[in-house]
């Protein structure tokens, strides 16, 4: 089963905020946060593990572009989408201007906004910004770079790649053969052997106990992430 990702809701319409939250709760995908006001959601943008942002702009306390531009500001690099009731191209411009990924005129269709999720979501993780969350690391693709705390552990390209691929697994366990075709490619000069050197190298870098797998697990066949 997919690793859940957790979806930032802000709006003040509690039927709507509501409804958006039963609606994305209902897949087995998602986690849902809530927040009814500006502020609080840029809190739980910051302190939380989220990884999209809903964001209406019409918010009591302030609004919702401005909420953007200050999450991108400090940091918040995950995709945001904005919701509206105004439609015209100056509002779409200024919000984009903000930051924003995205911009959604109400009334809100839940099948546009699910495919316009997963687009930023698929997107975001093929970018620069990706940090993924990996056990107790934080996982930088782009930078070949887990982080925990403090402590750094650089990373080769094929350790990198390896992770990135069981990551999307979400937790599947991914049969050797597999992993060495998306890896290193169908033309390749390898074998299980050379995987399994990889992998011997890779848990000494993350796991607590090197060669001890909590993390990096060997499964009947293959691998798989401990997420």
């Amino acid at each position: 089963m997919a690793a859940k990702r957790t979806v930032l809701i802000v709006d003040d319409d509690a039927d709507l905020r509501d409804a958006l939250a039963d609606q994305f709760s209902y897949d087995d995908e998602f986690a849902v946060l809530t927040a009814d006001s500006a502020k609080p959601g840029i809190k739980l943008a910051q302190d939380e593990q989220v990884d999209i942002v809903i964001l209406d702009v019409g918010l009591p306390d302030m609004d919702g572009r401005e909420a953007c531009r200050i999450l991108r500001k400090n940091g918040v690099t995950k995709p945001v989408i904005l919701l509206t009731a105004q439609s015209g191209d100056a509002d779409h411009v200024l919000g984009l201007r903000s930051g924003a990924s995205d911009f959604i005129a109400k009334p809100v269709s839940f099948v546009v906004l699910l495919e316009r999720l997963n687009t930023h979501l698929r997107r975001h993780e093929q970018s620069e910004d990706a940090v993924l969350q990996l056990g107790p690391y934080q996982f930088k693709p782009s930078m070949k770079l887990l982080l925990e705390g403090d402590r750094k552990v650089r990373l080769t390209e094929k350790e990198t790649n390896i992770l990135k691929y069981l990551y999307r697994a979400g937790g599947e366990t991914i049969a050797r053969e597999e992993l060495l075709d998306k890896v290193w490619g169908y033309h390749r000069e390898a074998n299980t052997h050379t995987l399994e050197t990889h992998v011997y190298r890779l848990r000494q870098k993350i796991e607590p106990e090197g060669s001890k797998a909590r993390l990096l697990v060997t499964e009947s066949g293959g691998y798989r992430l401990q997420l």
